[in-house]
């Protein structure tokens, strides 16, 4: 036994002990959760009422055994409840409300796939603590499949009643018809979203991956999109100038391995007067300004476990995404930005969101 125990406080060792148990609870539960999510179990139990187990299996498609001890988790954990007269398991409306598809974008179920997402490279993670670098983006299986997911609930469910409104008179604009790119664009929610809602407009995403630039394609030409078209492209080597009247990045900018060559490229690539619309996680620069921030030993671990990894995975910064706001404005005024309106939504407690317009040309 260590000199040093005498002098612990007991209270404060054993609360501790206790903490550190219920955080381990709580992180098999996040699992589970997103199990319960991907094989729609929420569903089938909102859908069923109150059922024996095995009415719930069969009626999710899954095999029994597996649904009883999925309950036993979800039962233990507070997350559904049973009658032990009956052997009925029912998921309560207060907790359904939280967790199935119907109560998207509120579906938390979502966020929790991050866990296991993040968990599947913990020993590349691990090595890249030891020999620096770090993980590829190929390396996670599921990752544009999560972010499509959590984008259509934190992104495009908001885009029209909320966040184009952000910008004052831009509702009208793309209405009337203006150039629009999408950087760091993914499966392309957004463009595609934004393409049926307004037909004058045209739309254009950028990512570097080919697998997700498939995705938003295959989802353009089901709804016979002409008006939005996908490159695989990187966006720190985009020479276009003075094309776009609008440009948004939503949520990945600090993914970037040159974020400061892809803020220049951008800001080149407005119009005069053009907007750059930018979603990025709210979080202060120095690690104690975010001791108040109820998600934040979450969005470390995502930044630490892929933010971070993938941008240094190709040589760059490694911002992360908890690079925070001071860093934000002063590399989008390094990057010749006239300035960032930095704004927050009523019902998103993750984001910023960084108005920012192009310096007028000279005259």
């Amino acid at each position: 036994m260590c000199t040093s125990c005498t002098s612990l406080n007991a209270e404060q060792t054993e609360a501790f002990a206790g903490r550190m148990l219920e955080i381990a609870n709580h992180g098999a539960l996040a699992l589970m959760i997103s199990v319960g999510h991907r094989t729609r179990l929420f569903d089938t139990m909102t859908d069923l009422g109150p059922a024996p187990i095995e009415r719930i299996a069969k009626r999710a498609g899954l095999h029994e055994r597996y649904v009883r001890e999925w309950l036993g988790a979800m039962l233990t954990g507070g997350i559904v409840a049973c009658d032990v007269e009956t052997g009925a398991y029912r998921l309560p409306a207060e907790h359904a409300r939280w967790l199935t598809r119907a109560a998207s974008p509120d579906n938390l179920a979502v966020t929790t796939q991050f866990i296991s997402l993040l968990g599947s490279v913990e020993d590349d993670v691990v090595e890249c603590f030891q020999r620096g670098g770090g993980v590829p983006y190929g390396r996670y299986r599921r990752f544009h499949a999560v972010m499509a997911e959590e984008s259509s609930q934190s992104v495009v469910a908001g885009l029209e009643e909320h966040i184009l409104k952000l910008v004052d008179g831009l509702v009208k604009r793309l209405e009337e018809g203006i150039d629009v790119l999408d950087v760091g664009c993914g499966s392309g929610r957004a463009m595609n979203f934004l393409a049926r809602r307004f037909p004058n407009s045209r739309f254009r995403g950028y990512d570097f991956s080919e697998e997700a630039i498939a995705v938003a394609r295959q989802e353009a030409r089901l709804h016979g999109c002409a008006n939005v078209e996908f490159r695989v492209r990187d966006a720190a080597a985009l020479e276009e100038c003075s094309a776009y009247d609008l440009i948004t990045a939503f949520d990945a900018i600090h993914d970037q391995a040159a974020p400061a060559a892809v803020l220049a490229a951008i800001q080149r690539a407005l119009r005069a007067d053009g907007v750059f619309l930018m979603q990025d996680i709210k979080a202060q620069t120095p690690h104690h300004e975010n001791m108040g921030n109820p998600l934040a030993p979450l969005l470390y671990t995502i930044s630490t476990m892929h933010c971070m990894t993938v941008s240094l995975a190709s040589g760059g910064a490694g911002l992360g995404a908890m690079w925070g706001r001071q860093l934000a404005e002063r590399m989008l005024d390094d990057a010749g930005f006239a300035g960032a309106e930095v704004l927050e939504l009523p019902h998103d407690i993750m984001n910023y969101w960084y108005v920012v317009r192009n310096r007028p040309a000279a005259a």
